[in-house]
């Protein structure tokens, strides 16, 4: 007895790690930058460049980025800044990786801390957390109908499931344009800046997924007057853009994963010639899951007329959507400035990144704790060397709902920092507003026995036989119409005419009147 079957398309992660790289270097300056006297504010970036695979080990080639805002050392003190690379050669272990792997890789920069050993040499430490995992794609064929067979009656059960429709991995290009304000002088020299995406809605459309935010730029520069003062200028750009996707609809639950790659900010000439333009680019390296939800009609039981038919099974894990969520928490909190000398005049700019530390299944429900990090460049009353820096993380704790939760779901959590205030509570204190955006997708998996192939015997004549033609039966616990009918050699249909049954529920205790189809 052959089954025509579906196929149901599933992912999981086969294999994951986390390794963590310790940076302890020094850094001697490039002759052509200045020498360093005073460290205003650092960041940094990790870049992925090879991943090569062999049995069980990923080794992980790539660069730690860091750049400097400082105060040059000298007569002329003016603000310049540097950038460096630390190289990567980080060799991870995963359970069961082959070559024909793909080995998904999430950097993190935990710490870094830059000190002055002297005017031509820094020292950088750093903490670098990488998270490496294997995603496979796994066929679940399901029976759906019986090929080729006629006269013969089957039960079936109803399950909502998901699966992947779609998985792929894209790059989406942000480009804007940014004026500078007639009030301010013209663009020479880029000395610091921050691209930023906030707010990102990436949603899956016909053919297409669709994406909209704001691209946060700020750029501090100089006008190339050494008498003049720096000038900066901060803007949220909205932006729509979207990438081809193949097969996508409107209906599809989208898990897509965006990860910030190269940013670049470029000084170009507006129509009258005059470089007042600031040309900004962002690049969201897209991994792409989508899933379609439906209802299937399985198979789980075959009765022949003339065949004695026994159902094999096997334990099969079947996902269902169990809940879609997107959750905002609210952070408040003050800074207190240590400023010895002078007032704080104006905050110039404010950056955060958000990061996860733990997570846990709680009732109903999804914990997360974390931090945000925090930095800010401000100006203090000093015409001299105004530009300073404050570092500072907040702490949150916040519960996305989740109703139904268990040890047998999945969950894909993405976290992103919405919104960012920071104004001056008085001239020693920053009052600090955030929003972060927490959202999560939560999969139900279900072990089901699932009908994999039905074996088939002639019928036991004598056992037919032995049966009486009529018989009153009663209804026991767990029983169906269905199981009953083929216990008792006849059909639902019949059961249901010789006791009016109106539908096929029936109750424990209920007496039923049976008559035997099959004759010998």
């Amino acid at each position: 007895m052959d089954f025509v079957k579906k196929i149901l398309h599933q992912i999981s992660r086969k294999s994951e790690a986390v390794s963590q790289i310790t940076f302890d270097e020094d850094y001697n300056v490039p002759d052509a930058r200045p020498d360093v006297g005073r460290m205003i504010q650092k960041k940094g970036e990790v870049t992925i460049g090879d991943v090569q695979i062999s049995e069980g080990k990923a080794r992980v080639f790539g660069g730690l980025t860091f750049h400097l805002l400082y105060v040059s050392d000298g007569e002329r003190r003016r603000i310049c800044q540097l950038s460096g690379e630390l190289p990567i050669d980080e060799t991870i272990h995963l359970d069961g990786l082959t070559g024909g792997d793909k080995v998904c890789i999430t950097w993190e920069v935990e710490d870094l801390n830059m000190h002055l050993i002297n005017s031509r040499k820094l020292g950088v430490r750093a903490i670098v957390t990488l998270h490496a995992w294997i995603e496979e794609l796994c066929d679940l064929a399901v029976p759906m109908e019986i090929r080729g067979e006629s006269d013969v009656a089957v039960k079936r059960q109803e399950y909502r499931v998901v699966e992947l429709a779609v998985q792929k991995k894209d790059v989406l290009r942000v480009k804007k344009e940014l004026t500078i304000p007639s009030g301010k002088p013209e663009l020479h020299e880029i000395l610091w800046q921050d691209l930023e995406v906030r707010g990102l809605d990436l949603r899956s459309e016909e053919g297409r997924v669709s994406a909209q935010g704001e691209l946060f730029v700020f750029c501090l520069y100089s006008d190339g007057e050494e008498d003049h003062p720096l000038q900066w200028v901060e803007q949220a750009l909205p932006f729509q853009a979207e990438v081809e996707c193949q097969g996508c609809i409107s209906e599809m639950i989208p898990r897509i994963e965006s990860t910030l790659g190269q940013t670049t900010l470029e000084i170009q000439p507006d129509s009258d010639g005059e470089e007042r333009v600031l040309q900004a680019e962002a690049v969201l390296e897209l991994d792409i899951c989508l899933y379609q939800e439906e209802t299937v009609s399985l198979l789980q039981d075959v009765y022949h007329p003339h065949r004695e038919c026994i159902p094999k099974v096997q334990e099969e894990t079947l996902e269902s959507l169990l809940i879609r969520n997107s959750s905002k928490c609210r952070l408040t909190d003050k800074l207190q400035m240590r400023v010895p000398k002078n007032k704080i005049l104006q905050i110039c700019h404010s950056q955060g990144e958000v990061k996860v530390d733990k997570t846990q299944i709680v009732s109903d429900g999804i914990q997360v704790d974390g931090i945000l990090r925090l930095k800010v460049l401000y100006i203090v009353g000093n015409d001299d060397m105004p530009f300073y820096s404050a570092e500072t993380v907040i702490p949150f704790s916040h519960t996305v709902e989740a109703k139904g939760i268990s040890k047998d779901s999945v969950y894909y959590l993405h976290t992103e920092l919405e919104q960012l205030s920071t104004t001056m509570a008085d001239s020693n204190e920053l009052e600090i507003r955030a929003m972060l955006g927490v959202n999560v997708l939560v999969i139900q998996c279900s072990e089901e026995f699932i009908l994999d192939k039905m074996e088939e015997h002639p019928l036991d004549q004598e056992k037919i036989r032995s049966m009486p033609g009529i018989t009153v039966y009663i209804v026991q616990p767990e029983d169906t119409l269905w199981d009953i009918a083929k216990r008792f050699y006849t059909t639902t249909e019949e059961i249901s005419s010789m006791n009016a049954l109106e539908n096929e529920e029936i109750s424990s205790g209920t007496p039923l009147l049976l008559v035997k189809k099959v004759e010998e």
